[in-house]
């Protein structure tokens, strides 16, 4: 029996500039640009295998095996590979993810970019990492960040092909340590998807696109320069808009834990003593906290005796989507 089997690995990312609802929902075009980091050590592997004794897509997340919508959105995404290499072979898929999915800490972005890597090599499809970028995106608009390697910017555009994201300063380029603070690993109950589809229903989604060219300027100006001070106030006020756009949509979406709002208060206070770090939150209630190189271990130890923290991930810039074995 011939089988066709690649096995790739992806990181998640932390966006410093929120994508937040869409122009195009269908091929996930963004409303706005964005400005992310990968986080090494935080990610996903999945195994593709096409075979031609199934006669539908199988896949298995975390050991649980998929099914309804949550097949049917990975087969959507293979058609796109199939459709490329001219195939109509179904596939078993095997992803696991080293951190919690479904809890803001992007499990769709490395998911979805992990997976378009391994079925793309499992099928001999030939794609460059901006094409990749842009295939990555039809599954999760966040894993075309996941493609690329280090500090990531992604395009908004009005067209598929143009509307990708890439490098603009590696993994090396700035040490800065992401601690996540998981405060709570239950699966959100609005997903993503959906929320982008909520975002124009808020009377902010305007303003706060309108304004997203001038705050990606200064914060990529800040990655380059590494400039925390810079960084931390255009990172905090950036997520603090994406999530008054998601309050006042219809219907509202909250997605902060008391101790999420705690931990916003008390970072801010942190910085304000002298100590290099920031908030950023996605859609879920765990609290990313950006340090400066230097100030992660006193960071951790707060964060870690905190209460309400249940444990704290640690990540530093990370690498491009890769292949593992094919």
């Amino acid at each position: 029996m011939p089988t066709w089997k690649a096995t790739a690995c992806s990181c998640s990312n932390i966006a410093f500039i929120k994508y937040w609802g869409n122009i195009d929902e269908r091929l996930r075009l963004p409303a706005n640009g964005s400005i992310s980091m990968n986080l090494d050590g935080l990610g996903t592997e999945t195994t593709v295998e096409f075979r031609d004794d199934l006669e539908c897509d199988v896949a298995t997340v975390d050991g649980q095996e998929m099914t309804g919508a949550a097949l049917d959105r990975i087969s959507r995404h293979l058609d796109h590979v199939r459709a490329m290499a001219g195939q109509s072979l179904r596939a078993a898929v095997t992803s696991r993810n080293n951190f919690p999915a479904g809890a803001g800490i992007a499990s769709s972005a490395s998911a979805f970019a992990a997976l378009s890597v391994a079925a793309t090599v499992a099928l001999n499809v030939v794609l460059s990492e901006r094409q990749l970028s842009c295939l990555a995106r039809l599954g999760s608009g966040s894993a075309a960040r996941s493609i690329p390697g280090g500090f990531v910017e992604w395009h908004a555009a009005a067209t598929h092909e143009e509307s990708f994201a890439e490098s603009f300063a590696p993994a090396d380029h700035w040490l800065l340590t992401d601690l996540v603070a998981i405060v709570s690993r239950a699966h959100k109950s609005t997903g993503s998807t959906e929320g982008h589809a909520l975002a124009a229903t808020s009377i902010f989604q305007e303003t706060r696109v309108k304004d997203a060219p001038r705050r990606l300027a200064l914060c990529k100006q800040a990655v380059l320069a590494c400039d925390f001070d810079q960084l931390a106030e255009i990172v905090e006020l950036d997520s603090n808009m994406m999530h008054a756009v998601m309050m006042t949509s219809q219907p509202p979406l909250f997605y902060w834990s008391p101790t999420t709002l705690a931990l916003m208060r008390s970072i801010r206070q942190w910085r304000a003593s002298g100590i290099g770090v920031c908030y950023t939150i996605d859609a879920g209630a765990n609290v990313h906290c950006l340090c400066a190189p230097g100030d992660e271990q006193v960071v951790s130890d707060r964060l870690s005796s905190y209460e309400g923290v249940l444990e704290v991930r640690r990540a530093g810039p990370g690498g491009p989507a890769r292949v593992v074995t094919g």
